[in-house]
């Protein structure tokens, strides 16, 4: 029985990207995560691991000025590679091959000013105080002069100050791990630039508006992927961008298709120029669009899968010969299953999707701090055990 955090790691990026390209049948589950929460990391690295846990320097929502604390720089940067040092061994003892990295994007965001901020749900026990939401009415930016104001010169140093941070990154990794660089456009836009409403109305009202917005973003994430590209030890883009709920899209297929998949297109593009892969990340029912991510756009992998909705092994049954799939395991189910129902549910999913390979394991979304460290646990135990 292989316990975590494991003794001695194995990761092996280049292995799993010949099983997601379909090119090797696999002989082990491999793990991907986009996104495990901090008070998750902080209990497993006091309890587990035995250390000091090392917060991050930055997080969402933040100063007009973009600055999300008042510390000293110098004592900034040293935290912030304390942080990122811990950060990649706890990947590599807990067994991934890639660390999806969001540096940018967290200091992008600490822009927002408008986000809305609430404390978690009492009855959670790991619950944060202070958590920004999506802005569902009008954004930070509502017309032309605030576009225009907004302070885009700091937002390109980010771009440009980006290339030393993966380089710290990629100095730090272990042997057989890789980065994946995050970027989004459409969340950025509608979550907190815009906002819902002011995306929502701006389609008929000011269309022009909103292109200019989508150009401004898209533009922004491409130079920041360029210079992603261009390193050694990147080995991925995973792009997030949610796109819709349960039963459909938030914007019309053909609206995506106008201000958004474009800038998927020369995302995937520059990403195949350097004989690297492309995934995406995308909560909610993505039937609809499929076919463009596909046969368009042409990315490696899918991530981000709800058995309401949108389940993992009805994706491989219609999809899984064309398209790698990433993750899987329902959040609900990983966090409300009783031990024994969980472990069931779990071989079912592997058994269903190693077959043939085009897969790798994890969470359907990302691990939430409401979801049990001994249930997190659990899925990482069944696929490291997991006979194929």
């Amino acid at each position: 029985m292989i316990k975590i955090p494991l003794k001695d790691p194995k990761p092996d990026f280049e292995e799993l990207l010949k099983v997601l390209s379909g090119e090797k049948e696999p002989t082990r589950v491999h793990f991907v995560e986009m996104l495990i929460d901090e008070e998750i990391k902080k209990i497993l690295i006091e309890d587990y691991f035995g250390e000091k846990n090392y917060p991050p320097t930055v997080t969402f929502g933040g100063s007009k000025e973009g600055v999300a604390n008042n510390e000293d720089y110098r004592e900034n940067k040293e935290a912030s590679e304390e942080y990122y040092k811990q950060l990649i061994n706890f990947y590599y003892r807990m067994g991934y091959s890639v660390l999806a990295d969001y540096e940018f994007l967290v200091n992008f965001q600490a822009f927002n000013t408008v986000g809305r901020i609430g404390r978690d749900q009492p009855n959670n026990a790991l619950a944060r105080e202070q958590r920004h939401w999506a802005q569902e009415g009008i954004g930070l930016i509502k017309n032309e002069d605030d576009f225009e104001i907004f302070p885009w010169e700091s937002v390109n140093k980010l771009v440009v100050n980006y290339y030393d941070h993966l380089e710290f990154l990629s100095k730090n990794l272990p042997d057989g791990m890789t980065i994946a660089v995050v970027g989004s456009v459409l969340e950025q836009v509608m979550e907190w630039l815009l906002g819902y409403e002011g995306v929502l109305y701006n389609v008929y009202d000011n269309p022009k508006f909103l292109e200019l917005v989508f150009d401004k973003v898209g533009q922004i994430v491409l130079d920041l992927y360029k210079i992603a590209v261009s390193m050694e030890k990147v080995g991925i883009i995973w792009h997030g961008d949610d796109l819709g709920y349960k039963t459909g899209t938030i914007l019309s297929p053909d609206h995506l298709k106008k201000w958004v998949f474009p800038w998927f297109n020369k995302y995937a593009e520059l990403v195949h120029k350097h004989d690297k892969p492309i995934w995406f990340h995308a909560c909610g029912n993505k039937t609809e669009v499929m076919e463009d991510f596909i046969s368009s756009i042409k990315f490696d992998a899918i991530h981000s899968f709800e058995d309401s909705c949108c389940s993992i092994i009805d994706y491989k049954e219609n999809y899984g010969n064309r398209i790698a799939l990433l993750g899987g395991i329902d959040i609900d189910k990983l966090t409300r299953l009783n031990e024994d129902d969980l472990r069931t549910y779990i071989k079912k999913v592997l058994y269903k999707c190693m077959p043939g390979g085009r897969f790798a394991f994890g969470s359907g979304n990302s691990i939430s701090n409401y979801i049990p460290v001994k249930n997190f646990l659990i899925m990482l135990e069944e696929g490291n055990n997991f006979i194929y």
